[in-house]
C-alpha cells in the first residue's frame, strides 16, 4: 500500500462485472483502480507491469483460470500483491484452491458495495483473516486432512498455537493482543512465526494449513 492508497486491479471476463467493481471502488477514498484484466494470462502481465497492492480476481476465466494466474503472480513476483478471488458460489472448490494457492481470501459477487470496500481495505492491511466461518466451511468440505500430523504443529509454543487459533478466528492483530493481554508487536512477531513454521505465505494459508492438519476442527 503506498502513501497514495490502495492500487487495485480488476480481472474479470465480464465486462458489466469490472465496471460494477471500477465504480464502486473508484468512488472511495484512498482508493485506485489502476487496470483491468479479461483473462487470466492477461491479468499476470498487467499486475507484473502496474504492480498493484490488491487484485480482485475472477475464478473462472478463458485461457488462464483465477487459480493459475494466481499461483503465477505470487511464484514470479518478489513484492506479489494480495489477491483476492471473486465468486459467484461461496462453496467452491475453485475458491478453495485458489486459498490454498496463496489467494487472501475470496469475495461473493453479490457481495454489497461495503463488503467489497471493507473486504480491500482489510487485505490491503494483511492483518485479519476475510470471512473466517467461510474458510473453515471450505476447508470441511474440500480440504485435505492430512494422513499425519504434520511437524510444524509439534514446533509450535503455545503462545503461537494461541495465535493461530485467534487468526483463525478473523481476529487483528491488535484484538489478539488484547485478547491475549500483550503488546501488538508482541503478536506480531508470533504471527511472523506461524507463517514461517507453517510454511504459509499469509494468514489465509496458515490457518488453512491448520485445518488440514487437524489442529483446528471444522466441525
Amino acid at each position: 500500500m503506498t502513501a497514495n492508497g490502495i492500487r487495485v486491479v480488476l480481472a474479470d471476463d465480464e465486462r458489466m462485472v469490472r465496471t460494477a467493481l471500477r465504480a464502486i471502488l473508484s468512488a472511495e477514498r484512498g482508493i485506485d483502480v489502476v487496470g483491468e484484466a479479461t483473462t487470466g494470462a492477461e491479468a499476470v502481465s498487467v499486475v507484473r507491469d502496474l504492480k498493484p497492492d490488491v487484485v480482485l480476481m475472477d475464478v473462472r476465466m478463458p485461457e488462464v483460470d483465477g487459480i493459475r494466474a494466481t499461483e503465477q503472480i505470487l511464484r514470479t513476483m518478489s513484492a506479489p500483491p494480495r489477491v483476492v478471488v471473486v465468486t459467484t458460489f461461496e462453496n467452491d472448490a475453485y475458491v478453495y484452491e485458489a486459498l490454498r494457492a496463496g489467494a487472501a481470501g475470496f469475495l461473493l459477487k453479490r457481495a454489497d458495495a461495503d463488503e467489497l470496500v471493507q473486504a480491500v481495505r482489510l487485505v490491503a492491511r494483511s492483518d485479519s483473516l476475510l470471512f473466517p466461518a467461510a474458510v473453515r466451511a471450505l476447508a470441511a468440505e474440500h480440504g485435505r486432512a492430512e494422513p499425519a500430523p504434520p511437524a510444524w504443529m509439534a514446533r509450535l509454543t503455545g503462545r503461537e498455537s494461541e495465535v493461530l487459533r485467534l487468526m483463525a478466528a478473523g481476529l487483528t492483530n491488535a484484538e489478539i493482543a488484547g485478547r491475549m493481554g500483550v503488546g501488538a508487536a508482541t503478536v506480531k512477531t508470533h504471527v511472523a512465526s506461524v507463517l514461517a513454521k507453517t510454511g504459509a505465505r499469509d494468514r489465509t494459508q496458515a490457518v488453512i494449513a491448520a485445518y488440514e492438519a487437524g489442529f483446528m476442527k471444522t466441525g
